[in-house]
């Protein structure tokens, strides 16, 4: 018999709590992909039993963990890892931290989620400071991982390129792509554009420093492209480009309906177009495809949108099951570790040549 998957939620995270969460577990579990997923609930344990039954899940396939204690979505992070012991976030994590499940999904306060993970998991990379927000971006040919999205303003090369690493695993893991192309956001496409760090990123990975599909650099407009599998950047720039495009997406909907709301033929038309623009929506808005993992972590960690609905946790459950299933977290070990070698090999090579400048 194959071994099972143990999921674990954040039940009271998120702008609805158990009702959504326990909605999306039975979403899921009607997928044929479900099968060999379990799943243990945290938070208030008559909350979420009563949802199990309205909703008639299967019991089998969950358990629950009564906490009363919740981080609050406004609780600011320094405050949640001071306070946030015994919460159902705290708890949920922790049960990846002892082995016991696979994969932890909440919908709760992101820098919360950020920062306990961090404290409880750990880094992957000792110069991570903080994990990576990865999108998977609608795109003209599918769906492209873009990372960091957010969470580190500022990277150096070597941070990108480990951006780089998880990014390749992770969408091979969850969007199934054999082997990811991989490219660098930048100014332009030459050598000597962009800032020192994109620049060095660059010239270590066209050297093979790890073992990926590197394209080289990207510009702005190969993001809607599909031109590469992975899109690596800073938080800073990722975040602005990810805010961007989800304004764009609301801007093209709000012009749409104005369109089609604008006489009674053209309200005719919108009713019977209806299906075809919910789908052109979901092309076209990053925010549309629920589910981020935080990656860099000792652990797999996924952040649900806080006013996600049940399919869209759902879906956020799909992304933590199949890294989890998967050789993700061995494959990023494998690579950061190669990474930090040649680091090391380069640092000291660097240094040598500034001893004999020195002479």
């Amino acid at each position: 018999m194959p071994s099972r998957t143990l999921i674990s939620l954040d039940a009271m995270g998120g702008d609805h709590g158990p009702p959504i969460v326990v909605a999306g577990v039975r979403d899921y579990l009607r997928r044929r992909d479900a099968e060999g997923v379990d799943f243990v609930l945290h938070g208030d344990e008559a909350a979420i039993q009563a949802e199990i039954d309205r909703l008639k899940v299967d019991p089998s396939r969950i358990a629950v963990r009564h906490t009363d204690k919740v981080v609050a979505m406004d609780e600011k992070p320094a405050q949640a890892m001071r306070r946030g012991k015994g919460s159902s976030l705290w708890n949920a994590i922790e049960s990846v931290k002892t082995g016991e499940a696979g994969a932890v999904v909440s919908a709760g306060n992101t820098g919360a989620l950020m920062a306990i993970s961090k404290l409880i998991l750990r880094m992957a990379a000792p110069g991570l400071e903080r994990p990576a927000i990865v999108a998977s971006w609608p795109t003209m040919r599918g769906i492209t991982a873009v990372l960091d999205v957010g969470a580190n303003i500022g990277s150096d090369a070597e941070q990108l390129i480990e951006f780089a690493i998880m990014g390749e695993a992770f969408q091979a893991a969850v969007h199934g792509v054999e082997r990811p192309s991989v490219g660098l956001l930048n100014v332009g496409s030459e050598d000597m554009k962009g800032h020192e760090e994109v620049r060095e990123a660059h010239a270590l990975l066209r050297g093979g420093a790890v073992e990926l599909n590197y394209h080289g650099f990207v510009e702005g407009d190969d993001i809607a492209k599909g031109t590469v599998d992975v899109i690596v950047t800073d938080g800073f720039t990722g975040n602005i480009a990810l805010k961007t495009a989800e304004g764009t997406a609301r801007f093209i909907s709000a012009l749409l309906k104005d369109a089609l709301m604008s006489g009674v033929q053209a309200k005719l038309g919108a009713l019977i177009a209806l299906p075809a623009l919910r789908k052109m929506r979901a092309r076209i808005d990053p925010s549309t495809i629920n589910g981020g993992p935080l990656l860099g972590l000792n652990g797999i960690v996924v952040k649900s949108h806080g006013g996600a609905d049940a399919r869209g946790f759902a879906n956020a459950i799909r992304i933590a099951a199949d890294l989890a299933r998967s050789d993700y977290l061995t494959k990023v070990g494998t690579s950061l570790a190669k990474l930090s070698d040649v680091m090391a090999h380069q640092s000291d090579g660097d240094a040598a040549v500034s001893q004999e400048k020195t002479q």
